[in-house]
């Protein structure tokens, strides 16, 4: 069997300061919840709250320097780089570099907010 996805949406996020994340395949475009797939771009002074997800992320940068902090420190992913983050770990992602960052991010299972497991 073969689906061809022939449209992707764009998720509106509260407070995303300026954040766009176009969604390929995952829970809202193409109601899947086996993994999801994302197009990201975040300007400059972009971050998010930290995290402990439910999911593995797999996230390969494009363009511009995408940060990714965890509780043993932070490193700084650049275009053409890519890191894996697994289940279970605390992350917070940001974009404090001029040109922010364009990347793909890969969740398994899909994303959802309820299992992002945001910090209060």
């Amino acid at each position: 069997m073969i689906k061809v996805i022939k449209n992707q949406t764009v998720i509106d996020e509260a407070d995303n300061m300026g954040k766009k994340i176009t969604e390929i395949i995952g829970r809202t475009n193409t109601k899947t919840d086996q993994l999801s797939i994302a197009k990201i771009s975040s300007p400059k002074g972009w971050t998010e709250p930290g995290q402990t997800p439910k999911f593995d992320e797999y996230t390969t940068v494009s363009k511009g320097t995408l940060r990714i902090e965890t509780k043993e420190g932070s490193v700084d992913i650049e275009a053409d780089q890519s890191v894996i983050i697994e289940k279970n770990t605390w992350v917070k992602y940001s974009t404090p570099h001029d040109g922010g960052a364009e990347y793909i991010a890969i969740c398994l299972p899909a994303f959802s907010l309820t299992l992002a497991n945001r910090d209060k």
